[in-house]
């Protein structure tokens, strides 16, 4: 279902200082995309908000979303609200679908984080709110569903300040009925009261039980505000008594928040529109504009060094696409940053992709036409200057995450951070023509996504995808059988494995055959033993007296070796073995390079036959990366896989997250991603590197 209700035209383009790009983060069900309707509502963008329950939001328009009732893609609605263009992204509050919240978070230059009132904070939320702080970015609590039962503002607040950080200070209070509904807000700074208890907003004086509640708390917010101040001898001023003008304050209020040092909670109730056009009015006075927040480093695309960029819209053209999908009539579209120049429609320009696992593509296009994104609506512009985001449509070979710039001046953008894809889902089709069908579609969902990672594997034959969790891969299953109307299915992963022989054995391998003309005849004799792991197929001779003549020793070699990539049974390859040739018969006519390649691979199986095999399964090494609470249960979990815990370490840079090195069967790791998204609560992640080949468990 396509969710386009806005018959309101696109803002139109801004400068800079009059775009706000935000990011809306928090755990899933938290009430983001609620909240963004309220916003959509409120700014006029659309007649009313839709309900999550309806399947009627702007931002989850996708039918997977509708039918799972919560967001599992980035989307971008752009509103206009006292003069200045709002560019807000609601990000899925799933760790399954993290590269779309990195897709946002690269788009956006503050966050707000999104936090129930009645279902506190995950330790996910806790996670990115220290990553935005590491790399100074702005952020704004959001306390909503006020109207739930057991929602509790004071307590939510106080879980942030705990958690996040002590910084986290109520901007209004919620004011409640008598049969607690959220009735309206108590305006700390302002010192007023925004009463809804007649269904209309009415901003009034604060009553006198109000004054003594705003006098408890106005002080601490008032004295972290002008802490920020440029002007060094206000807050003096304030502490000796002097009443501040409130003009004042607010500019100190954007200060603080643009530096990252202060961080508002505000109070929201979206379904009855309380505190939904405070938030509005805080996006649009207090959140940094692109002017205030640095653009990513770039260079050139062979790696050279170029010049810093800052948002011109006169500068060199870059912008990044963050988000790609599919229309129906429109075809590819993608979703972009300007970080610096302006992007016009029909202009040529470079677009360039390097991201890791990624085949790197530099090639020309030309833009086509240009849209201001209302969810899945796009609504016509004629340019997008710098720190603005926009829709471009028919960039065939653009790619999440790939770079725009000029044709005579290409620039590449230093990539966002993504999670390595652990999680593997083997995918699969009936029919030869489907086959075709299936390649497309793969190819397509991968250009969407960078978190995806489309593995042909040469030693089981399957096909793998390789996702970021359980439910990334369900979605991505679900997209493939109802967008591309194939009938996929998904067999059970197989590991490569492999085989060694369970001793040493000497044996003969006889080619002999006579029907008439040139027959075949070669002999070899082999000493074969079991070799040291990852030593692979070790081939020598060792013949005496020319028994086989030294231009078929090649021939024996070519042959053993064949037959150990083949494997000796259906498990697998034949590996760590060596070969000795020791003996052997010929015939001065009847010998060839076939014959001995075949009495080679016949004499392989018959040592396997008379030793037996040892199955080999794959190890790998892993670094299990989490905050230190959940050390023990990491180190638990990995026992209980057959692994080998090799140590832990503390991070460098943070004490609290510590680094668990551990050896493990590849079997154990196919469903180690989620595994560890449960121990860790969603913290968790990690890398593999392989180890080699160790002797199976019995």
């Amino acid at each position: 279902m396509r969710t386009d209700r806005s018959t309101v035209a696109a803002p139109s383009p801004r400068p800079a200082s009059h775009v706000r790009n935000v990011a809306l983060v928090g755990h899933s069900g938290a009430g983001k995309t609620t909240l963004l309707e309220a916003l959509l509502a409120a700014a006029a963008a659309v007649p009313r908000a839709g309900r999550v329950e309806d399947g009627t939001t702007v931002s989850d328009s996708d039918d997977v979303e509708q039918r799972l009732q919560h967001s599992v893609a980035l989307a971008v609605a752009s509103v206009e609200h006292a003069g200045v263009k709002l560019n807000l992204l609601d990000t899925p509050g799933s760790p399954d679908f993290v590269g779309e919240l990195r897709a946002g978070l690269r788009a956006a230059d503050a966050v707000l984080f999104v936090v129930s009132a009645a279902g506190g904070l995950d330790a996910v939320t806790a996670q990115l709110w220290a990553e935005c702080a590491a790399v100074g970015i702005p952020r704004a609590v959001v306390v909503t569903q006020l109207d739930k039962p057991r929602a509790d503002f004071d307590e939510a607040v106080a879980l942030c300040q705990r958690l996040l950080d002590d910084a986290v200070l109520p901007l209004h209070l919620p004011m409640h009925d008598d049969d607690g509904t959220v009735a309206g807000l108590i305006d700390l700074l302002r010192e007023r009261v925004v009463d809804h208890s007649s269904g209309e907003r009415v901003d009034r004086e604060a009553d006198p039980e109000h004054l003594k509640l705003i006098s408890s708390l106005r002080s601490e917010l008032i004295e972290a505000v002008i802490a920020e101040s440029e002007d060094e001898t206000l807050l003096d001023r304030y502490l000796e008594g002097e009443e501040l003008d409130l003009d004042l304050l607010v500019g100190d209020l954007e200060t603080a928040v643009a530096r990252g040092h202060f961080h508002p909670a505000l109070a929201v109730a979206p379904l009855a529109g309380v505190g939904v056009v405070e938030l509005l009015d805080l996006l649009v006075q207090a959140f940094p504009s692109p002017l205030e927040h640095p653009c990513p480093p770039v260079t050139r695309p062979d790696g050279s060094p170029a010049a810093v960029l800052e948002c011109d819209p006169d500068g060199p053209l870059v912008a990044e696409v963050v988000k790609t999908t599919s229309d129906p009539y429109l075809g590819r579209v993608s979703f972009v940053r300007v970080f610096s120049g302006t992007l016009r429609p029909d202009t040529a320009v470079h677009v360039s992709g390097h991201f890791a696992d990624r085949e790197a593509h530099d090639t020309d296009e030309k833009v086509g036409a240009l849209s201001s994104p209302l969810g899945v609506a796009l609504r016509p512009v004629d340019s997008c200057p710098a720190g603005d985001v926009c829709a471009v449509a028919r960039l065939t070979s653009a790619e999440t995450g790939d770079t725009l710039s000029a044709k005579d001046d290409p620039l590449l953008m230093s990539p966002w951070e993504l999670p390595e894809p652990q999680q593997p889902v083997a995918v699969a089709v009936a029919s030869r023509t489907d086959e075709e069908r299936l390649a497309a579609a793969l190819t397509r969902i991968v250009a969407e996504d960078p978190t995806l990672r489309l593995d042909r594997r040469v030693d089981t034959g399957q096909q793998l995808l390789w996702t970021v969790g359980t439910g990334h891969a369900e979605v991505l299953l679900d997209r493939l059988r109802t967008r591309h109307g194939l009938a996929v299915d998904t067999p059970e992963v197989q590991v490569a494995r492999r085989e060694t022989l369970a001793g040493p054995t000497r044996v003969t391998g006889r080619h002999v055959k006579q029907s008439g003309g040139h027959g075949q005849y070669a002999v070899v004799v082999l000493e074969v033993e079991p070799g040291p792991p990852g030593s692979g197929i070790v081939f020598e001779q060792r013949v005496v007296g020319g028994a086989v003549p030294g231009i078929f020793h090649s021939s024996v070699e070519k042959g053993v070796r064949q037959q150990a990539a083949n494997g000796v049974t259906p498990v697998g390859p034949l590996d760590d073995v060596h070969v000795v040739l020791v003996d052997g018969k010929s015939h001065s006519v009847d010998s060839s390079d076939a014959a001995f390649q075949a009495a080679g691979a016949l004499a392989l199986r018959e040592a396997a036959a008379a030793v037996g095999t040892v199955v080999l399964d794959p190890w790998s090494e892993v670094e299990v990366t989490v905050p230190t609470a959940f050390v023990g249960s990491v180190m638990s979990d990995l026992r209980g896989r057959h692994a080998r815990v090799l140590g832990s370490l503390p991070a460098p840079d943070d004490e609290d997250v510590t680094t668990v090195q551990a050896q493990l069967p590849d079997s154990e790791l196919l469903s180690y991603a989620a595994a560890l998204r449960g121990v860790s609560h969603g913290t968790g992640r990690f890398s593999r590197r392989a180890l080699g080949y160790e002797a199976a468990r019995a």
